[in-house]
């Protein structure tokens, strides 16, 4: 065998350079050991490889030089590779309907209709890009003047009136008091927190939640139900909190609670109100339901409650730095908690 000079430097590079590949390394220790005049014994001793794979790496070595030993030949498949027919196959049939009663393909649905794995079919929908089994659920505003209201509304956030408030006003009704049959176990390592899958139910609350766009503060009030007498009575105390002088404009929904013959009568004896209705079916444009998702994120869907007082007088947290309390409403009228804001992630971007 014939190591050259510039053979052996980049042998020995290879051997030292900490980056490379474990199976290139010890390649070029065979070859080194086979210019050093050492035998195949000693040369097995060295590298911990076998006798044929000490001859095969000898033979490529004298056969391709240092680039052979630095590139594998390639091998054939263990399998043949789909045909380009049998993959046109799996793909027409997520495309169109599956047999029978079914709504949709499954990956062994189609694996079994092609005559292919279930590896096979999920490999094909991904280099597609095709997921027969999800859906995207939409929903279109029938309102005609859904431009209109959208821009009246989004026109609030992005540049609000000067001296005015801006209020997100909603309702968030039956709100549960719900105690757990057992007590949960904590989180440990390698087993997440416990809680019983069954409940008792103590009684619900209604939530009028008035959130300030501009500071991120809210105002709210619990009560019973969710009628026009309520909403009148919620929006008495905001009336009540609200600077004397300051245009108030309620963003609120289309429920029908807030379209009242007598909430309208109500807005006519407070002239410095303006309702500001999203368009129908648009209710996510209302910047406190992100107040109330994350409530029922963070407090209620864990929380234990053993009374709808114990729900009252709960904090409800939104944020580990930010809380304020639900008030009672046999305890007067709420307070606006102006030194610990309750803000979203919406208002307060």
């Amino acid at each position: 065998m014939n190591v050259t000079r510039a053979d052996r430097h980049r042998l020995e590079a290879i051997v030292l350079d900490r980056s490379a590949p474990q199976k290139h390394v010890w390649r070029a220790d065979i070859i080194l050991a086979t210019a050093e005049g050492c035998g195949t014994a000693e040369i097995m001793r060295r590298s911990g490889k076998s006798k044929p794979v000490v001859w095969r790496w000898q033979a490529r070595f004298m056969a391709e030089g240092v680039e052979g030993l630095t590139r594998d030949k390639t091998r054939r498949p263990g399998k043949q590779p789909l045909s380009t027919d049998t993959v046109q196959r799996v793909v027409d049939l997520a495309l169109g309907p599956p047999p029978g009663e079914e709504t949709h393909w499954t990956g062994r649905m189609l694996a079994k209709a092609a005559g292919v794995s279930l590896r096979s079919v999920q490999r094909i929908l991904e280099a597609h890009q095709l997921a027969p089994h999800r859906i995207r659920t939409f929903k279109l505003s029938t309102d005609p003047k859904f431009a209109e209201k959208l821009k009246d509304v989004v026109g609030l956030y992005v540049d609000p009136p000067a001296h005015a408030v801006v209020l997100s006003v909603d309702e968030k009704s039956q709100i549960q008091a719900l105690d757990r049959t057992q007590p949960g176990l904590p989180m440990k390592p390698g087993r997440a927190g416990t809680m019983t899958h069954d409940y008792k139910r103590h009684g619900t609350t209604t939530l009028f939640a008035a959130l300030n766009i501009l500071d991120g503060t809210v105002i709210g009030r619990n009560m019973q139900h969710h009628r026009h007498q309520e909403f009148i009575r919620f929006l008495n105390t905001i009336e009540e909190q609200v600077p004397v002088g300051k245009v108030i404009h309620a963003i609120v929904d289309n429920y029908a609670t807030h379209k009242h013959p007598k909430v309208r009568q109500w807005l006519a004896r407070h002239p410095r109100w303006t309702f500001h209705f999203t368009p129908t079916s648009a209710s996510w444009l209302n910047a406190v339901e992100g107040f109330f998702a994350k409530l029922t994120r963070q407090r209620l869907k864990r929380g234990v409650f053993r009374s709808v007082i114990d729900l009252y007088r709960s904090p409800s947290t939104a944020s580990s730095r930010r809380q304020t309390s639900i008030p009672n409403p046999s305890s007067g009228p709420p307070t606006q908690n102006a030194s610990s804001p309750l803000l979203t992630g919406g208002s307060k971007r």
